[in-house]
């Protein structure tokens, strides 16, 4: 479904509107919802921005034949992996303050996600070949990482959201959203991204193509945070929106 969204509109009134009698029919669930981390890949080569979101497989249960950006739950390799460049202090302390319970370890796992899922939904790697290859790293998707020559690199990633799945809903998360820039692929695996894959297609849209693609609702919110923020310069410095969810609804909060 596509939302052509009025730009003064409020977007947490847009979720409750859209969404909030449909998660109050659902029957009640306990389960808190898992760390995750999404990746918005920004090509600022040229005179206009370019977004890279993915197709997901129409086969899927939860949330087919939409696009999305690349993203997916921490794991715990992601504690473990080595990086060759650290969070931005700003970066870090927003991602912090963000935190029920604040941690330069999970800001760090929460961003090396992102760039896990992405490798492993995308095949793009993000990251740097001056070091060599890490020595030992985690077994899974990092080894295939590693085996490129590469360290993920942390320094140019921009947090620039955070939204929670609300309770009632069968699968929640608690998705903390960057960004970093296209020049920061340092390799590409091809034949990732195919008709039986999680995603089966990948574009590289403006802003402007983007609103008239199929989307999930909080992923057009995202976008237009995205938007707010590109007019804005990027600025670290600038609030995070908090989506999350109360006994009267979505609110947006900053931190």
């Amino acid at each position: 479904m596509t939302h052509e969204l009025p730009q003064d509109e409020d977007l947490a009134a847009l979720l409750n509107r859209e969404m909030w009698a449909k998660i109050m029919s659902q029957p009640a669930n306990k389960e808190r919802p898992r760390k995750a981390a999404t990746l918005i890949l920004l090509d600022q080569s040229g005179p206009q921005v370019r977004v890279l979101m993915g197709k997901r497989h129409d086969r899927h249960t939860f949330m087919p034949s939409v696009f999305v950006f690349p993203g997916g739950g921490v794991e715990l390799s992601d504690r473990q992996m080595v990086v060759a460049g650290a969070l931005d202090p700003v970066t870090e302390a927003k991602v912090m303050a963000c935190l029920d319970r604040p941690s330069a370890g999970t800001a760090r796992a929460l961003a090396l996600a992102a760039i896990r899922e992405t490798f492993e939904e995308t095949g793009l790697a993000l990251g740097v070949d001056d070091y060599g290859a890490p020595d030992d790293p985690p077994p899974g998707a990092w080894s295939g990482f590693a085996a490129l020559g590469l360290y993920p690199n942390l320094e140019d990633m921009h947090f620039i959201a955070r939204a929670v799945t609300p309770p009632r809903m069968k699968r929640r998360f608690d998705t903390f959203f960057f960004t970093a820039d296209a020049s920061g692929i340092a390799a590409k695996i091809d034949g990732i991204v195919d008709g039986d894959s999680e995603l089966v297609e990948l574009v590289w849209v403006t802003i402007t193509e983007a609103r008239s693609l199929p989307m999930p609702l909080i992923t057009t919110v995202i976008f237009r945070e995205l938007e707010a923020r590109l007019e804005k310069g990027m600025s670290r410095f600038l609030p995070i929106p908090v989506y999350r969810t109360g006994r009267q609804g979505w609110f947006r909060s900053e931190a």
